[in-house]
């Protein structure tokens, strides 16, 4: 049997150290390894955005990277997203009652973290774009939406309503 590699990363702000295979996919290590349930398994092939997480500061599919391609990154997992729960995407999902099934929220708040962090102000449009390739089964697209327009308004001045549709 062939040498299992010790790979270190950083998680959530913390070392990590595994020991698996460097093909495993991310997201596995990150569930069943590290218990990080959070990041959710859709469609195992990067179609639905469930299991979306940050690497460096970037929005990636954790089922399409291997182990051994996050090995010396900084992953960031909703777990890691807020220590509190707090983040204004966390609390404007509440408020626009984004979550139905709930399945794909974790994927989508990262993903919109992703555009956020990039573009403090985005457009409705901009908004579509970025979020095009996470997939809410529910159809809340336009909570989704608010929630984002609501966040934003929240970053840039707390006391700002939310922006319009």
């Amino acid at each position: 049997m062939p040498d299992v590699p010790i790979i270190s990363l950083t998680v959530n702000g913390k070392p990590a150290r595994v020991e698996v295979p460097g093909a495993t996919p991310l997201l596995w290590v990150l569930r069943e390894v590290l218990n990080l349930t959070g990041t959710k398994f859709g469609c195992g092939i990067g179609a639905c955005g469930a299991c979306t997480v940050h690497i460096n500061g970037k929005a990636q599919f954790s089922c399409l990277t291997t182990i051994s391609a996050a090995s010396g990154q900084n992953v960031t997992t909703i777990e890691g997203l807020s220590a509190d729960g707090q983040h204004p995407l966390q609390r404007a999902w509440i408020e626009e009652q984004v979550p139905q099934c709930g399945y794909c929220q974790s994927g989508q708040i990262m993903k919109a973290a992703e555009l956020l962090a990039d573009n403090p102000s985005p457009s409705r449009d901009q908004i579509l774009g970025h979020m095009a390739g996470n997939i809410c089964r529910c159809g809340t697209y336009l909570r989704i939406v608010r929630a984002i327009q609501r966040a934003a308004a929240e970053s840039s001045s707390p006391a700002s309503p939310p922006k319009g549709l």
